[in-house]
């Protein structure tokens, strides 16, 4: 019996067999997610969109934007903590309690609200203004719990 040799990295030319590679090895991916979520009482959330565009999730908790609001709230954190040290470091004080990604955001949606009419907008541009104002949302009160978290250890 032969044994398996280490799989070669290279793109898979025939789409049958891409396509099917892909599937057993989306299964083998979840599987794996939803073992180290219940072995390890993990939080797990997973996103897959195949070559065609289809999405594929997996959530250990009750929902994908739960988890993602948590990692928001990480990372937003983690640079928090990384800009302040910079700026202790170098002396400058850079944060003014504006967060540049939200106000970007915001200045986006204005600015598309501003040049267009919402009235004149098709469906596909109303989705994108939701999704926009449904992020700078979560984004915001991501933030708001951040300085109130930071406000309480201050005290």
């Amino acid at each position: 019996m032969m044994k398996r040799g280490p799989v070669q990295l290279r793109r898979i030319e025939d789409k049958t067999s891409r396509q099917v590679r892909f599937s057993k090895r989306r299964s083998g991916l979840f599987n794996k997610a939803f073992m180290l979520a219940s072995l390890c009482d993990a939080e797990v959330a997973l996103l897959v969109f195949s070559p065609a565009g289809k999405l594929y999730e997996y959530t250990s908790s009750s929902s994908i934007e739960e988890t993602y609001t948590r990692y928001k709230q990480f990372t937003s954190v983690e640079n928090d903590v990384n800009n302040r040290n910079v700026n202790e470091d170098t002396g400058n004080v850079q944060n003014n309690g504006e967060d540049p990604y939200i106000s970007n955001i915001v200045n986006e949606i204005s600015d598309r609200c501003n040049s267009r009419n919402i009235d004149q907008m098709d469906a596909r541009e109303l989705d994108k203004l939701t999704d926009d104002l449904l992020e700078a949302l979560k984004l915001t009160r991501s933030r708001k719990v951040s300085l109130t978290e930071r406000a309480v250890e201050r005290n």
